[in-house]
């Protein structure tokens, strides 16, 4: 199975919680495992917003490229994200949650894209096919 993992999922697994574990276990599991470009961004948007040094934030960031393969945005990704996007923003306004971002159309439209599955806890992809919802267990 191919994985594509979203900014939650980097997270926690640096953070090293039992969700952390559970994504750990999730990606040794796969057989390719696939972040999104923007991912990097919003990783590196988090880390800097909360303080973290620049040289760690670009420790992980090396990280993620270095345990996964990068998906860049191309025309077929971007018009997907778009129709994607909108997918996500009826869902989140039918199930009361605040807008989804850009984002996660992106990285919803990478996973389909590669025929493959979000490694997530975002709400917004919850209950989606294309969702491996991280559990703590």
């Amino acid at each position: 199975m191919k994985i594509v993992a979203d900014a939650y999922a980097w997270i926690e697994l640096f953070a090293g919680t039992r969700k952390g574990e559970f994504v750990k276990s999730k990606m040794e599991e796969a057989e390719t495992v696939i972040t999104p470009d923007t991912v990097l961004a919003e990783v590196a948007r988090k880390y800097i917003r909360e303080g973290i040094r620049e040289e760690t934030t670009r420790q992980r960031l090396s990280t993620i490229l270095e345990a996964s393969e990068p998906a860049y945005i191309d025309d077929d990704v971007a018009v997907e994200a778009g129709k994607a996007y909108l997918q996500l923003e009826k869902r989140a306004k039918d199930a009361g949650l605040e807008k989804p971002s850009l984002f996660d159309g992106l990285v919803l439209s990478v996973a389909r894209k590669n025929d493959g599955k979000v490694l997530t806890g975002d709400e917004h992809f919850r209950g989606l096919p294309e969702t491996i919802w991280i559990t703590s267990s």
